[in-house]
């Protein structure tokens, strides 16, 4: 827990009859938060600006009662009298102030909540059972707690559009629409491009997009998180999966270097939906549209799902003990001078951990050893320049050159001239690292650790089908040196594994004297003594927020 900062004054605040102290510039809903009242709210966001609209997180307020030289009158306890105010008052626009008395459950605030429900519900559509939203609907469950159970409601409900497409990526019901904005406040305040808005009047206000635009943001489904109702739907997860069939899994998105936090969902195996999970470190409340949905690739038809060996210019499927042997056998016959390896900056600090004690074992020159790099243009909101995800871990465990992907085009010239005569990729197609295939077929020992088939594999000697991210386990470093982790959400596909173990077996295979490696952990721990940026570390003290590395 974070400590106060000295320098801003703390006030004396009184909540449900007990005295607490909050910093000045607290909001009132969140100092009740803090002192463990839960307030209901719908428009109100911490990471938003605060319009005000719902009225939902109403309280009653006062302030202490004074004398007529303004000096505050103190009851028995020593504390001052609360004069209350007539009215209850939103907590979600107010901050706190000195001597402030908050009432959160009086019958005064009930009824006020219990009248904004009503209202509330007054012109929504009654179909909660057909509605994505069900599960997870801040209305549903008001209603339930704060509602009256019924409506006296007789008039015809308003209609409004149903089924509009505001992007290429969300859908809008404005029958549902509580008109919070909460969706408008976060494209203007956070996404920075200020697109959506309210038009018309009263009951028939509705959500638009201004005119020639469309909601297609990078960060347009942060909307779809926002919105406390089922208004707004992904539609790539519209109408897919009850939310609560999910299995939710804790991990990281590996769409590049910030590394947001995230929630997997997934049911049976399969993946249903990605969403961002707060962390204020790394990505707050956010991550960006591309790393939301990058695990559709998952479920690619072109997955390798058992090993593959090339026998007499037959290619064949193998078991894994076969394989692992064939491709010992095809590295360890070539010269050290006359072997290369391209290792991945997508790969986890274990995978990378172990391809570095490959290197060693094999007796491959560190100048033929290096990443892919990739860059873009990063947006100054999440998406970063580097789109890989664990440069920083590739530098640490030395499989990347100082430079990443400098050794690439020397590596590639090595092959053109035949210098280099066995190749050993994991996890990159070699014709984006500048092979092109005629030079693959010329290698006496080709050997790919690979999630996808693509067209060079052809000329591979082996490849072992490996894990996508959403299958392993493993830590990677962001590039502002946090160290976080990956977790299993589902099972790799057929006798697909996961990549520190197809490297573990290699490593054991090439040399018999490396150390057994039974856990994922025991490879960390291994790490943890080798590499000082880890030094004193686990990978369950990584934790679900990861932490800071002292490195330089």
């Amino acid at each position: 827990m974070s400590q106060p900062n000295p320098e801003i004054p703390m006030l004396n605040v009184q909540i449900d009859g007990t005295w607490h102290q909050f910093p000045k510039g607290t909001r009132v809903i969140e100092a009740c938060r803090q002192a463990g009242k839960f307030i209901p709210h719908y428009c109100y966001h911490p990471r938003l600006s605060s319009p005000g609209n719902c009225r939902m997180c109403m309280v009653e307020m006062g302030m202490p009662r004074m004398t007529p030289d303004r000096k505050p009158v103190l009851g028995q306890d020593g504390r001052p009298e609360i004069a209350w105010m007539p009215r209850a008052q939103i907590s979600c626009a107010q901050d706190v102030a000195e001597g402030m008395g908050v009432r959160t459950d009086s019958p005064m605030v009930r009824e006020c909540r219990t009248g904004v429900m009503e209202f509330l519900l007054i012109n929504h559509p009654l179909d909660c059972p057909i509605c994505d939203q069900a599960g997870e609907c801040r209305l549903q469950e008001f209603s339930v707690e704060f509602g009256r159970g019924g409506s006296r409601f007789l008039d015809e409900k308003v209609k409004k559009p149903k089924n509009v497409t505001l992007g290429p990526r969300v859908k809008l019901d404005d029958e549902r629409c509580i008109l919070c904005s909460r969706c408008i406040r976060f494209m203007k305040e956070v996404a920075k491009d200020d697109v959506l808005g309210f038009v018309d009047r009263g009951s028939f206000s509705t959500l638009t997009c201004h005119p020639d635009r469309m909601l297609d943001s990078n960060y347009s489904l942060n909307t779809v998180d926002l919105c406390p109702v089922g208004a707004l739907t992904s539609s790539d997860f519209r109408f897919k999966m009850r939310v609560w069939f999910l299995k939710e899994t804790r991990s990281i998105c590996t769409g590049c270097a910030t590394g947001c936090n995230t929630v997997i969902g997934s049911r049976e195996h399969k993946l249903y939906r990605q969403t961002p999970r707060e962390n204020d470190a790394v990505n707050q409340s956010w991550m960006c549209d591309a790393g939301r949905l990058d695990f559709q690739g998952i479920d690619s038809l072109a997955r390798l799902a058992a090993p593959r060996m090339t026998v007499d210019g037959d290619r064949t499927t193998a078991d894994w003990t076969e394989a692992i042997a064939a491709a010992s056998e095809k590295l360890r016959g070539v010269a050290a001078g006359q072997l290369a390896l391209i290792a991945s900056a997508r790969m986890t600090n274990e995978e990378l951990f172990l391809a570095s004690k490959l290197v060693r074992s094999l007796g491959v020159a560190s100048e033929h050893v290096d990443v892919l790099p990739r860059t873009g243009e990063a947006d100054g909101i999440l998406l970063s320049a580097d789109r890989n995800p664990n440069t920083r871990g590739a530098l640490l465990a030395g499989i990347a050159s100082s430079v990443p992907g400098s050794n690439l085009p020397a590596i590639a010239e090595g092959i053109r001239s035949g210098r280099i005569k066995g190749l050993l990729v994991l996890r990159e197609n070699p014709a984006d690292c500048g092979i092109p295939e005629t030079d693959l077929a010329k290698l006496e020992a080709f050997v790919a650790v690979e999630m996808l088939d693509f067209s060079p594999l052809k000329h591979a000697h082996v490849v072992l089908p490996s894990a996508a991210f959403a299958e392993k386990r493993g830590s990677m470093v962001n590039g502002k040196g946090r160290l976080q982790r990956l977790n299993r959400a589902v099972n790799p596909p057929g006798l697909a594994r996961d990549d520190w173990e197809i490297l573990r077996d290699l490593l054991a295979a090439v040399d018999p004297a490396t150390p057994a490696f039974p856990q994922i952990e025991d490879v960390f721990h291994d790490m943890a003594a080798t590499i000082p940026a880890f030094a004193g570390l686990s990978l369950g003290k990584i934790g679900d927020a990861g932490l800071a590395l002292n490195q330089p």
